[in-house]
């Protein structure tokens, strides 16, 4: 059975909308919990990737290519574990956010879904497409990298690239929507593709034996993973398998910081190319990200582009072939020890999130 929506703003429910009509992002109508304790981590079966965690998942597993269970692994350089979100099918995290996605579409009969994107959730929303048999159409800027134009078009999907902003390539994406030209698979607006990206909070704990790191860093843009990490710790804690909440921090790319400068009251002169995965100005889930930062005590700071390409060097160095997006998350660690939010002995959880062969 298909899980109903709900608006958190103003209480309105639909089987299926992709934004309420008051404006306000949707939300599942009920939050699956499981019952009883966690389960011992040595017992946990998890030999279905992130679908293990189906209790606590609003969508049934339909569209899957046996994705989740990423590595967990040591970093003496950084001294914090990094979670190597980068192995997924297609080389993101946004695989999370697409399986759940398209799952969920193909529940609903979807024939065609139509996504916008810089790159990674439109190979992923493109490939799982591919997967379930639905067309897709993908909005990119017109200077989209090639080898991920390459990964939509050769999942059979139809990129339509768009001159101008990122905000432009939303409105022609929302445009053919709203028209009924397709589903709106968006990774900034679907409640299905947060509920894939709460699966990091769930692997983390139980990679961890339940335990809960200190604090988790994050890239922020439109707050797909962040908000994942801060939904899928919520529901840990509140069924009762974790005793405690991390720290959330973001990390945003100067010149394209609207969180930062609202929590900081500071304007970047700078911008940041480096890290253009996460050039997003006006984050339609701002409201639910700095409520996720308060109730965490977490924060979010703005970083430029020359610490964030020499971080990429050092972590290509170390081992970790990443895009350079990647990189603003490890390079803002070092900055929150500076400043003092976190000690230097802090247990800290990094996902590194896309991967250097996209480059």
């Amino acid at each position: 059975m298909t899980s109903h929506l709900s608006c958190p703003d103003c209480g309105r429910s639909y089987e299926d909308r992709w934004r309420c009509e008051c404006g306000h992002p949707l939300d599942f109508a009920e939050r699956p919990l499981p019952d009883g304790p966690a389960p011992g981590p040595s017992s946990f079966d998890a030999r279905d990737g992130l679908w293990s965690f189906s209790e606590f998942l609003p969508v049934e597993r339909r569209v899957s290519l046996g994705e989740g269970m990423t590595p967990l692994v040591e970093s003496d350089e950084w001294n914090a574990q990094f979670k190597l979100e980068y192995v997924f099918p297609t080389g993101s995290f946004k695989d999370r956010g697409a399986t759940t996605t398209l799952s969920r579409a193909a529940e609903l009969g979807v024939d065609t879904v139509v996504e916008d994107s810089s790159g990674n959730a439109g190979a992923a929303i493109a490939t799982y497409a591919a997967r379930a048999g639905i067309d897709a159409e993908i909005y990119v800027p017109a200077s989209v990298k090639q080898s991920k134009l390459r990964a939509i078009e050769r999942a059979g999907a139809t990129p339509v690239r768009v001159e101008g902003s990122r905000q432009d390539v939303t409105d022609a994406c929302l445009s053919a929507g709203d028209s009924g030209d397709g589903w709106y698979a968006s990774h900034a607006w679907n409640p299905a593709f947060f509920a894939g990206t709460a699966t990091f909070a769930y692997e983390t704990a139980l990679q961890r034996d339940w335990d809960v790191p200190d604090a988790v860093v994050t890239p922020l843009g439109h707050g797909t993973l962040f908000l994942g990490a801060y939904s899928g710790f919520r529901a840990l804690y509140d069924a009762g398998w974790t005793d405690r909440m991390p720290k959330l921090l973001g990390a945003q790319a100067a010149g394209y910081a609207p969180i930062a400068a609202e929590l900081h009251d500071e304007t970047a002169e700078e911008s940041n190319d480096v890290a253009d995965g996460i050039q997003i100005r006006e984050p339609v889930q701002r409201e639910a990200i700095l409520r996720a930062i308060d109730d965490t005590d977490g924060d979010a700071i703005a970083l430029g582009e020359s610490v964030v390409a020499d971080e990429l060097t050092e972590l290509h160095r170390n081992g970790f072939y990443t895009e350079p997006t990647c990189a603003v998350a490890p390079a803002a660690l070092r900055a929150y020890r500076e400043r003092g939010v976190l000690d230097a002995d802090s247990d800290v959880v990094v996902p590194l999130t896309g991967s250097g062969l996209k480059q």
